[in-house]
């Protein structure tokens, strides 16, 4: 069973991927266009072009997790970029909506973790 905690990083590809492709294609655009390690547990989402269907790959120690998700009418709505980058980081609570259709522009949700920079002492 896949769990959607807290603690997982998640990253939306914004481009869009060929949905022939399975776990070991999908595994290549993580390490070649997103130079991502798709070993890293790290939940990668990825959209078709017509954004009716999503697939979620994550590797949980054992082996991968392929997830698919067709919409049966309607279409996924567009993510924006984070700074003009090919991805973006989700939370939980934004995966979940994303995976209901939400609009995640209405979610207010706490900012990502970001590791703080060493503190420099004064000269």
């Amino acid at each position: 069973m896949i769990q959607i905690t807290p603690h997982v990083r998640i990253l939306v590809a914004l481009q869009p991927v060929d949905f022939r492709k399975g776990i070991d294609g999908l595994c290549r655009v993580c390490r070649e266009v997103i130079q991502k390690d798709p070993f890293s547990g790290t939940f990668f989402i990825f959209m078709n072009r017509q954004r009716s269907a999503i697939r979620i790959l994550s590797y949980d120690g054992q082996g991968f997790w392929l997830c698919h998700k067709r919409l049966s009418s309607g279409r996924f709505l567009p993510l924006e970029a984070d700074r003009g980058s090919r991805l973006r980081s989700l939370g939980a609570l934004e995966l979940q909506a994303l995976l209901w259709n939400g609009d995640l522009k209405k979610i207010e949700t706490a900012p990502l973790f970001r590791p703080i920079s060493p503190r420099v002492a004064p000269p």
